[in-house]
């Protein structure tokens, strides 16, 4: 404990945040009015969201700078051994085993983006062939940062922030996946939401990659003063789901989307082989409307603004996010039951 304190004191600026620095104290007293005592864990309970938020953002600042400074660590350490200058090690490690752009990847990369690039591939050209080159120079620097990392005893002390879990319900709640799957995902979406549709083969391809792993549950959080029609084709979800076929459903409408006015609902329906008077019911008596409400409101409570917003075992990510940023928090939650 005293080496780390004083580790702390030498380093704490740039190394390490300041609640790494000290004993996780929740009954820590922050301030006395009249003699109440207001401790560390009122703080966080009124604050929690926000507080949670500025301290992972600081954590993976901090998480950056360090480790590029033991990446320039283990580079000078190797230029040295090697007796070469640090500038020549890396054009032999780096440098030069980067291959050149060729015309077909800057076309490539053209085409996929000229629709927000607004101008002609000729005036781009030079500009693009730089841009890629440069991301090859990072990939191959990160490679071999990577290779002498593995080589190296490295003893890590910055710590992350306390993980904040929420306590989502999912008491009838539509899901996938094993019930015995040790990690549970809980999705607030809203159909007519682009972003929700884009994340849609994010997840799809987390159920790939963990099978038997993951369970994915399914929320209504739909915004009807951005998307008018979210409601209604959560409802029709459900009366879908009164036929076994929510799943099925609900992708129909992700594919479909924006299409999600009444008849297209019911069509829906139809191309999927459902009992149509059945569901036409459901649907004209607002008999689930109720239960997306009751989503509704503990989105409100969890003071959720937008969609798609997920919790993994509890912990928050917010937006269409990449597979990487999901597989993240999944591999770190798997280590903890391992």
């Amino acid at each position: 404990m005293l080496k780390k304190r004083l580790l702390c004191v030498l380093f704490g600026l740039t190394f390490w945040p300041v609640w790494s620095c000290r004993p996780a104290n929740n009954s820590e007293k922050l301030a006395e009015v009249d003699g109440t005592v207001i401790t560390r864990v009122e703080i966080d309970r009124s604050g929690g969201k926000q507080l949670q938020n500025v301290r992972q953002q600081l954590y993976q600042l901090e998480r950056q700078k360090l480790d590029e400074y033991i990446g320039a660590t283990l580079i000078t350490r190797e230029a040295k051994e090697r007796a070469v200058s640090v500038t020549t090690l890396l054009d032999r490690e780096v440098n030069d085993k980067v291959q050149q752009v060729s015309e077909e990847e800057i076309r490539s990369f053209y085409d996929k983006n000229k629709d927000r690039l607004r101008a002609d591939l000729d005036k781009l050209h030079d500009q693009i062939s730089e841009y890629l080159h440069q991301q090859r120079v990072a990939d191959r620097k990160s490679e071999y940062i990577k290779s002498l990392r593995s080589k190296a005893n490295i003893t890590m002390y910055l710590k992350p922030p306390p993980i904040q879990r929420a306590n989502v319900l999912i008491k009838d709640a539509p899901f996938r996946g094993e019930t015995t799957a040790p990690v549970r995902i809980v999705k607030f979406e809203d159909f007519e939401c682009p972003f929700c549709k884009a994340v849609q083969p994010t997840v799809e391809e987390l159920l790939k990659k963990y099978p038997g792993k993951v369970r994915i549950f399914h929320k209504d959080l739909p915004l009807e003063e951005l998307h008018p029609q979210a409601q209604l084709a959560a409802e029709a979800a459900r009366c879908a789901g009164d036929q076994g076929r929510f799943w099925q459903y609900h992708d129909t409408l992700y594919r479909k989307a924006p299409k999600l006015n009444p008849l297209d609902l019911k069509a829906y329906a139809k191309d999927l082989g459902l009992d149509p008077v059945a569901f036409d019911q459901c649907l004209a008596s607002g008999k689930h409307r109720n239960a997306v409400q009751r989503d509704l409101n503990e989105g409100a409570k969890l003071g959720l603004t937008g969609t798609p917003t997920v919790f993994i075992n509890g912990r928050e990510l917010s937006g269409a996010l990449p597979l990487e940023a999901f597989s993240t928090v999944i591999d770190e939650e798997l280590e903890q039951v391992r």
